[in-house]
């Protein structure tokens, strides 16, 4: 050991503090604590740390009998600021309980009734942030990791502690003001934020920021580790402890101070933050906003600028339309869309002319003569950033939106935002997002205000946009954006034209008038969309949710119309349809054939499904028995090897059906054999082959009239189905009578029957189908045969020829035979002056 650490002997000096009695005693322990913090001037080793946090402990514990020991306290205070020295890297973890819980014991010493020792505690804390080390160290001793003493607070819980001694020092703003600068320091640590949050210091430290102070280190310190709260800690927690009427009233309060009185640049940074904590709190409905009436003040202040109506809320208040300012207007503009969807404060969003204070940036930007005092770049944020917030209050206000003529004004926006008129967009704002140089940004969130309120499928909204011509006014911006997408595409402009689908969508739903003025033009623009190539669905661009707006529009704006609906048709539509069905894309089956089901009304659709021919030449009928297979893979409906039922009990039943209980519902209630209906394709492909027949299917296989068998008995199946609940269901609540129990063992018999038909025409077609299979391989063993045998008989031939062009005998032989054949052909009858031919060839060696 070290020379120097023997002239203090640390044990001695605790068992010299225990003791207690004597004035002697007293001054020798001062005396000898003076030594302990002289010796330990370059910094505490930390196998010393032990041994010091008790003289420690014992000194804080004279100084409560004697004022005399508050200085060697707070010098012993003070060596926790200096560096921690280790002899061995693997000191820091072997100490690091010890050191842990010395550094928590300075928490715990803030209940030390004294202002000089805590302020001591607070600045050896903040030392911990910026260490200095001494001019000399012990030999053979070096300092700790810079991080060592906050990794040691954190572990120790330090940061709890010290926001509970707040409650220790109120109505005590310097010492208050030491806690709260040593709590920023400790806020840096996510570690340090949770523990603060465990001791409700969220709730503490908001009553702290209108508190008088003069220098207003208050109020700044408050918000600042409030902000490391809710960026490091659990913010539902943090706004939970700030949701009391007491906290609101005081954020109320400082708020409005600094609105009226803080014309400082950082009052005003500070009235903004204030302003992002008020956002997040409302968004929480259970904070008391409305009753404390800070709602209605945040209201009136994000539209008196626009309404300019007196109002003693705002009085004192003025816009310099600095940047603070601008960011504050935004703010409030995005706290108004919150408060909308708060059902509580829809009255005081009317009562304060939310509305029309929104509206009056719906106007083209050459007519901002309200707001010269805004740059282009902020009055174009401020307009979309209010359009925006349009969409959310505009469904809330519906009385209020039709009575400002908002739809005429959108409509005339929208206009000029597909108008020739020069605009150069700057498109620097989150809502400019893809809008720079172009008025597409307008286009899409004037779209989405119409697309909130027409969702509420509100009659006097629809009837209002239709009485002004917005169905062709929205097919022309939809070939706009369509047009602009061939040029480039982008999510931008795929959102504009889902927006504006959907808008055609609700409108024509139920109106057939309106159907007809869609057909006029609608269609051609409509049928492009179904020629989308497949691979842009997965392109995360938003091409699906495009593609399924239009069918979407294609089932409300098309189908129930005939002269729309023979106009799709005859432009290929329900061939366009089958290329989209052929992709089997499980999001877009049960829409696509819900569509070609309702088309099947009319005699066209179906001579087109039965001409479609996809990829290798296949059918409508196959594809649809190909859907039904997959469906009930799904669906895990049990099928055999070859697809033949297997429970003929309940043949169509789905896995998620065997798994229910049985369960007993009220008559209006659909049970799940009616639900499994609606939510599976297997009903509209039945739909579809009652009207292609059962019959004289073309490009069917063996296995797809199996399945086709059981297609053709859906319904019935599905009725034995719905029989099979009922019974189940009456026989958990009571005993049927005899004549009822015998019923319903006819039909289910009945339902049984019906499956072991089918099944044995699934079996005969599968003979039928073997027999044809081992005709065809005879049939084709045959063939092979044949040619075996010619094959066999060219070779003999051949050799035969090679025998005679090389054995002269053979040769011979061959001539006789030849000749003996030659001869036997002539016939025998001697006629008449008949002239005899030689059939020799004088001089010939051969016999071919």
């Amino acid at each position: 050991q070290d020379a120097s650490l023997r002239s203090v002997d640390l044990n001695h000096v605790i068992t010299l503090l225990k003791g207690s009695g004597s004035k002697d005693l007293e001054d020798e322990q001062l005396k000898t604590l003076k030594k302990v913090v002289k010796h330990f001037e370059n910094g505490i080793p930390l196998k010393n740390i032990a041994q010091i946090t008790e003289i420690l402990n014992l000194c804080a514990e004279k100084m409560n009998e004697q004022e005399a020991f508050t200085e060697p306290l707070c010098g012993l205070i003070k060596l926790f600021g200096l560096p921690f020295l280790k002899q061995k890297s693997s000191d820091e973890v072997n100490y690091s309980v010890e050191v842990s819980q010395s550094i928590a014991q300075l928490g715990y010493l803030m209940r030390v009734p004294s202002s000089q020792v805590k302020i001591r505690i607070c600045k050896s804390i903040v030392s911990f942030y910026n260490i200095e080390l001494p001019g000399k160290l012990l030999s053979g001793y070096q300092p700790t990791n810079a991080n060592y003493k906050i990794q040691m607070a954190e572990e120790g819980g330090l940061a709890e502690a010290l926001v509970s001694s707040l409650a220790l020092v109120e109505n005590q703003l310097t010492e208050t003001l030491w806690i709260l600068k040593t709590l920023q320091h400790l806020s840096t640590s996510e570690i340090s934020c949770r523990q603060m949050v465990k001791a409700q210091a969220a709730s503490r430290l908001c009553l702290y920021l209108n508190g008088a102070d003069p220098s207003g280190q208050l109020m700044f310190r408050s918000s600042d580790i409030l902000w490391s709260l809710l960026e490091k800690a659990s913010k539902e927690e943090v706004v939970n402890q700030l949701s009391s009427l007491e906290c609101v009233l005081a954020l109320k309060e400082v708020f409005v101070s600094l609105v009226t009185r803080g014309f400082r640049h950082d009052d005003q940074q500070l009235r903004n933050d204030l302003l992002v904590i008020a956002t997040l709190l409302a968004e929480n409905p259970a904070v008391p906003m409305i009753e404390s009436g800070f709602a209605k003040l945040l209201i009136v202040l994000a539209t008196f600028t626009e309404v300019k109506l007196p109002n003693p809320l705002v009085k004192g208040f003025k816009l310099t339309y600095s940047n603070e300012d601008f960011e504050m207007k935004k703010l409030l503009f995005n706290i108004i869309g919150i408060l909308s969807k708060d059902q509580s404060a829809v009255q005081l969003l009317s009562e304060n002319h939310v509305m029309p204070a929104l509206l009056y940036y719906v106007k083209l930007n050459h007519q901002k003569s309200g707001f010269l005092d805004w740059s282009a770049a902020q009055y174009e944020d401020l307009q979309l950033h209010a359009i925006a917030v349009l969409a959310s209050v505009a469904p809330a206000l519906v009385d209020k939106y039709l009575s400002c003529q908002a739809n005429t004004l959108l409509l005339v926006f929208l206009e000029w935002c597909i108008g020739q008129d020069p605009f150069f967009s700057l498109g620097h704002s989150f809502h400019g997002t893809g809008g720079r140089g172009n008025k597409l940004a307008q286009m899409r969130y004037s779209l989405r205000v119409l697309r909130s309120v027409v969702a509420l499928y509100d009659d006097a909204v629809s009837i209002n946009l239709c009485d002004q011509g917005a169905i062709s006014q929205l097919l022309d911006i939809l070939k706009f954006a369509a047009d602009k997408s061939k040029e480039k595409e982008g999510t931008l402009l795929l959102e504009i034209q889902a927006d504006v689908l959907f808008i055609l969508s609700v409108l024509c739903e139920h109106d057939v008038h309106r159907k007809e003025l869609f057909s006029c033009g609608g269609i051609d623009i409509l049928i492009p969309f179904f020629k989308m190539d497949p691979r842009k669905l997965y392109s995360g661009l938003g091409h699906s949710c495009l593609l399924l707006s239009a069918l979407d529009c294609l089932w409300s704006c098309v189908v129930g119309c005939c002269i729309a609906e023979d106009s799709f048709i005859e432009k290929q539509g329900i061939f366009l349809l089958m290329d989209l069905l052929a992709l089997k894309e499980k999001n877009l089956c049960n829409i696509i054939l819900g569509i070609l089901v309702e088309f099947s009304d009319n005699p066209k659709t179906t001579l087109h499904m039965s001409i479609w021919r996809g990829k290798r030449d296949q059918t409508a009928a196959n594809l649809l028995i190909q859907l039904w297979r997959q469906e009930e893979v799904d669906l895990g409906v049990k099928r055999d090897q070859y697809g033949r039922i297997v429970d003929t009990k309940r043949p169509i039943v789905t896995s998620f059906q065997k798994r229910q209980k049985v369960i007993p519902v009220p008559a209006n209630c659909p049970s799940f054999a009616i639900m499994e209906i609606s939510e599976s394709i297997r009903a509209k492909v039945y739909s579809l082959f009652c009207k292609l027949g059962f019959e004289n299917l073309p490009g069917l296989s063996a296995k797809d009239f199996v399945t086709l068998a059981i297609i053709q008995r859906y319904i019935d199946f599905k009725i034995g189905e719905v029989w099979s609940e009922i019974s189940a269901e009456i026989k958990e609540e009571f005993r049927p009578v005899t004549a009822d129990e015998r019923a319903l063992k006819v039909i289910s018999a009945i339902s049984e029957n019906t499956g072991e038909a089918v099944v044995a025409l699934q079996t005969e077609v599968l003979e039928i189908e073997d027999r044809h299979k081992i005709q065809e391989e005879k049939e084709t063993y045959n063939e092979i045969q044949a040619t075996q045998t010619q094959r066999e008989l060219i070779n003999k031939s051949w050799e035969n020829f090679l025998t005679r062009t090389s054995n002269y005998e053979a040769l011979k032989k061959a001539k006789i035979l030849q000749e003996t054949l030659i001869d036997a052909s002539r016939t025998k009858l001697k006629i008449y002056n008949e002239q005899d031919y030689s059939t020799d060839i004088p001089n010939l060696h051969t016999t071919v």
